[in-house]
C-alpha cells in the first residue's frame, strides 16, 4: 500500500504543469519528489533520522540529473501536444478580441500579464514607433468594432508594400492567446519560416499564423518603419472603409460635413480632426462614463472622458462620415526594456487601439489620436499618460529603484527559463543539437547519442559510487588525525596497534598524555566497531584539538 501511495504521488506530480509551468512550481515539484523519494528509502530502509534520509534522497536525485539533462536534450521533440483538449478549454487567455466596444480594453490594460518579448539584433527603436500590431476592425454597427473573419485557406489578395531602407530584425516571445495574430512590429517584411505557424500577411497588414496560438511560440521577423502600403486599394477595400450604420451620431456626421465642404482634402480633413481632440477638454482616463446607443456623438461632445478606443472610435466615424476611408487598428504600443537581459517586454497594460486612413499615392497612413490627447502614452507610458487614481498593475506603477530592479531581475529570469526549458521545441532542438555537432539530427542518430551518453553517464556515476565505498570514514580520518598530532611529539603509532593497545603504550611512555590519549582510543574503537553514538566523533575531534597545545 505504501508503494502504491508513493508511486501514485509521482504521477499526480505531473498534473501540475497542467495549471502552471513557472520557475517555483519547478522548485515545488523538485522538493516534493525529495520528500517523495525520502519516504521510499523510509519505507525500505526502516528507522532513520530524518536528515540522513532526506540526504540520501538528494543523493539519488542528483545521480539521476545527468540522465534528465541528457534525455532532455536529446529526446526527439514533436509539434503540439500528446494529447487533445476540446475547443473552449483555451477561452480564459489574456489579448486581444475579435471585437471592440467602448470598455473592451479596460480589463486588458489594467492587467500586469506579459503579451510578448522582443530581442532585436540590433539598436532598440524609439518608444513612439513601437507599433505591434495586431487585429484591423473594418465593420461597425454603432456600438461594436469586429474584424472580419480571413479564411486561413483563402488569404485573398497580398498586399504591396514599398519598404524604405530602414529595416529591423528581431525574434519574438508571444505568449498564448488563442488568436492567429502573431503582432509583428509595424510593417513586417520578412514572416518566419515556420511550417507550425505558417504565417501569412493579410489583405488588411495583419501578420496571422494558420491556427490560433495556444502555446508559447518564438520566431523571427524584419520589419521596417518607413513603409508606404497598398498604394493602390482595391474598390471593395475602400468601400468597407466607408460605410457607417444609418441613422446613428447625427452630430458627428454634421460635424465632418462641415469639414468635408470646408478643407476637401482626406490630410486637411484629418488635421482638423486632431485639432479638435487637441484643443477641445478630452481626457484620457480608464474610469469613462457609460456612453448611449449614439456613443460616437456622446463621446465627443457630452463625456469627453476615455481612452485609446474611444479616440480611435470616435476618429474612424468622423473620417468614414467625411468620405475618407478609415479603420481601427488594435495591437500594443510600447513596451519596457529590460535591462539584465536586453529583452522588450511588453504587458497587457500596454494594449492600444489606433486609426488607419487611406490616401491615394500615400496608401495606408497610420493617425493615433490618443497622441493628440495624451502625447505622453505615446513617448513615455501608460502610467504617465494616467490620473493618480486610475487603476493600473501595482508592476506597472512601481517607481522604487529597487523593486524595479528585482521585477527586471525575476523577469529576466524568467524569459530564460521560457526560452532554454519550455520553449525547447523542435526548431531549439535542431539548433542546440547542430551546435554539438549533429548537423542533421533524426531520430537514429539522436537515438545512439542518447544511449551513448547515458552508457557514459552510468559508468561515471558507477565509478562515482565505488569510489564513495572506498574512502575512509569520518571516525577513521579523526583518529589518524590524533595520531598524526602524538608522532610530532615523538610517540609513533605502529600499523598493527589498536587504539587501546596503542594508549596503553603511550601510559607507560608518556603519563602525562595517558588520559587524552586514553579518552580518544576509547571514543574510536566504540566510533570503529559500531558501538559508538552520533556525539563521540565530536569528542574525538575535540580530543586532538586539546592536544594542539602540548
Amino acid at each position: 500500500d505504501a508503494m502504491a501511495l508513493v508511486m501514485l504521488g509521482f504521477f499526480l506530480l505531473l498534473t501540475h504543469y497542467f495549471y502552471s509551468q513557472s520557475i517555483p512550481t519547478g522548485l515545488w515539484l523538485l522538493a516534493a519528489t525529495t520528500l517523495l523519494t525520502a519516504t521510499l528509502i523510509r519505507v525500505h530502509g526502516g528507522a532513520q533520522p530524518l536528515s540522513a534520509i532526506v540526504r540520501y534522497a538528494g543523493l539519488l536525485l542528483a545521480q539521476a540529473t545527468p540522465f534528465m539533462l541528457i534525455i532532455f536534450l536529446l529526446f526527439p521533440r514533436i509539434s503540439g501536444p500528446l494529447w487533445g483538449l476540446p475547443k473552449d478549454a483555451h477561452s480564459g487567455l489574456s489579448g486581444l478580441s475579435e471585437q471592440m466596444s467602448p470598455g473592451s480594453l479596460n480589463d486588458l490594460i489594467q492587467s500586469g500579464a506579459i503579451a510578448f518579448r522582443v530581442r532585436f539584433s540590433g539598436e532598440v527603436p524609439e518608444k513612439a514607433d513601437l507599433y505591434w500590431r495586431g487585429p484591423v476592425f473594418e465593420d461597425y454597427d454603432g456600438q461594436t468594432w469586429r474584424a472580419r473573419v480571413r479564411d486561413p485557406q483563402r488569404p485573398g489578395r497580398p498586399p504591396v508594400i514599398e519598404a524604405g531602407d530602414r529595416k529591423i530584425s528581431y525574434v519574438t516571445t508571444l505568449e498564448a492567446h488563442n488568436q492567429r495574430w502573431l503582432l509583428a512590429l509595424d510593417l513586417p517584411l520578412v514572416l518566419p519560416d515556420d511550417s507550425v505557424l505558417a504565417p501569412t500577411l493579410s489583405p488588411t497588414l495583419e501578420t496571422l499564423a494558420r491556427e490560433p496560438v495556444l502555446g508559447r511560440a518564438r520566431f523571427t521577423l524584419t520589419s521596417t518603419l518607413d513603409f508606404v502600403a497598398n498604394r493602390q486599394e482595391t474598390p471593395a477595400m475602400l468601400q468597407q472603409a466607408l460605410r457607417l450604420p444609418p441613422g446613428l451620431n447625427q452630430r458627428s456626421r454634421e460635424l465632418a460635413e462641415v469639414w468635408r465642404e470646408k478643407f476637401k482634402k482626406p490630410e486637411l480633413i484629418s488635421g482638423a480632426a486632431l485639432l479638435f481632440f487637441r484643443q477641445e477638454a478630452f481626457f484620457y482616463t480608464l474610469r469613462p462614463p457609460l456612453l448611449g446607443q449614439n456613443a460616437v456623438d456622446d463621446f465627443l461632445f457630452g463625456t469627453r472622458r476615455g481612452f485609446c478606443e474611444h479616440f480611435a472610435s470616435a476618429y474612424v466615424v468622423l473620417m468614414r462620415a467625411a468620405g475618407v476611408p478609415a479603420r481601427v487598428v488594435a495591437g500594443y504600443q510600447g513596451g519596457e526594456l529590460n535591462p539584465v537581459d536586453v529583452y522588450l517586454t511588453v504587458r497587457q497594460s500596454d494594449a492600444h487601439a489606433w486609426a488607419e486612413i487611406w490616401l491615394a499615392d500615400q496608401g495606408w497612413v497610420r493617425v493615433d489620436p490618443t497622441a493628440a490627447v495624451a502625447p505622453s502614452r505615446i513617448e513615455v507610458g501608460i502610467e504617465a499618460a494616467l490620473p493618480a487614481g486610475d487603476p493600473l498593475p501595482a508592476l506597472v506603477r512601481i517607481d522604487s529603484e529597487l523593486l524595479r530592479d528585482l521585477r527586471n531581475r525575476w523577469d529576466a529570469a524568467n524569459n530564460t527559463w521560457n526560452q532554454w526549458v519550455l520553449g525547447y521545441n523542435p526548431q531549439r532542438q535542431r539548433e542546440v543539437l547542430s551546435r554539438l555537432g549533429l548537423n542533421e539530427p533524426d531520430w537514429r542518430n539522436m537515438t545512439a547519442a542518447l544511449a551513448t551518453l547515458c552508457g557514459i553517464a552510468l559508468l561515471l556515476v558507477t565509478w562515482w559510487t565505488l569510489h564513495q565505498r572506498t574512502t575512509t570514514p569520518p571516525a577513521q580520518r579523526a583518529w589518524q588525525r590524533f595520531c598524526k598530532r602524538l608522532a610530532r611529539l615523538g610517540i609513533v603509532r605502529a600499523a598493527w596497534e589498536g587504539p587501546l593497545d596503542f594508549a596503553s603504550r603511550v601510559a607507560r611512555e608518556r603519563p602525562e598524555l595517558a588520559a587524552l590519549t586514553s579518552e580518544a582510543a576509547s571514543h574510536f574503537a566504540d566510533l570503529h566497531y559500531g558501538t559508538g553514538k552520533a556525539e563521540q566523533l565530536q569528542k574525538l575531534r575535540e580530543c586532538t584539538r586539546r592536544l594542539k597545545p602540548l
